[in-house]
């Protein structure tokens, strides 16, 4: 009864982060960007502003964009070449999110940082600031890791990482990681027909980052199951609770902080 009560006060929660991986942003048969979906996200943070909450988005997809509009299949190889993809890609992310926010009366802005800036003083206490300032303003920050600049997460990670530090800078209450995957399971459910799927986590001790699998198939995300244990884990640590969850279908935000059952709660509180 307790994971019900805890998905119930989900409703409560004031301050929310939202990743978005790139494979929930795109076709999956030309990796071209889903307009359709995107306004729906647009109008579930539209409608979640409109509820008294605040809203962060974190939001893949500036390489995968940029790749696309200059004509290659697949993200490139190379790294500088990646980082130009990069700056190509979030000039036209943004102008996608610029556009659907104002239709629905809203203001997005963006913020682009690094494991520098996040991890040294006084980038972080500005960006800190920045942030708040935003909020209070009732503006959707919109965060990327600055592809251009930094190649650590180009090469290596995602941007589960960089959520739950945003979520940890800003003191945000949920942080909702939406991926291709449904949630944790025990095993990796594509080559395992026997894999339990996992909804509520209260201790997140070695056994269930044991469970952890690159479970991420797509092709286009890059994020795997132990970088978003690893999110969960900084995020309980700070009294925040964390949620993965299909982004196939962008209706689920609402379903979610409605306190459906839906995707792998992670209580804050409760790490190891």
């Amino acid at each position: 009864m307790e994971h019900i009560e805890a998905r119930k006060d989900l409703k409560n929660r004031k301050r929310i982060v939202i990743k978005i991986g790139s494979s929930s942003l795109t076709h999956p048969q030309t990796g071209h960007l889903d307009l359709i979906k995107i306004e729906v996200l647009v109008r579930e943070i539209s409608d979640l502003l409109n509820r008294g909450k605040e809203v962060i988005l974190v939001s893949s997809g500036a390489i995968m964009v940029g790749s696309r509009l200059i004509g290659f299949h697949h993200k490139p190889g190379k790294l500088a070449l990646k980082q130009a993809c990069a700056s190509i890609g979030q000039a036209k992310l943004m102008m996608i999110y610029q556009k659907l926010f104002n239709e629905y009366n809203q203001t997005a802005s963006q913020i682009l940082l690094t494991n520098y800036t996040l991890g040294s003083e006084p980038s972080c206490s500005n960006a800190r600031n920045t942030l708040e300032e935003l909020l209070k303003l009732k503006v959707v920050p919109i965060v990327n890791e600055n592809d251009t600049v930094a190649t650590e997460e180009i090469e290596v990670g995602d941007n589960d990482t960089l959520s739950a530090a945003v979520a940890r800078l800003v003191g945000a209450d949920l942080l909702i990681l939406l991926s291709d995957i449904d949630g944790l399971f025990t095993n990796d459910p594509n080559i395992d027909p026997d894999a339990r799927f996992i909804g509520y986590v209260e201790q997140l001790d070695d056994r269930v980052f044991g469970m952890a699998k690159n479970t991420s198939s797509s092709g286009v995300g890059t994020g795997g199951m132990s970088t978003k244990l690893g999110a969960a884990r900084s995020c309980m640590e700070h009294g925040c609770d964390m949620i993965i969850a299909n982004g196939r279908d962008f209706h689920i935000i609402h379903e979610l902080i409605n306190g459906e059952d839906k995707g792998t709660l992670f209580k804050g509180g409760n790490a190891k």
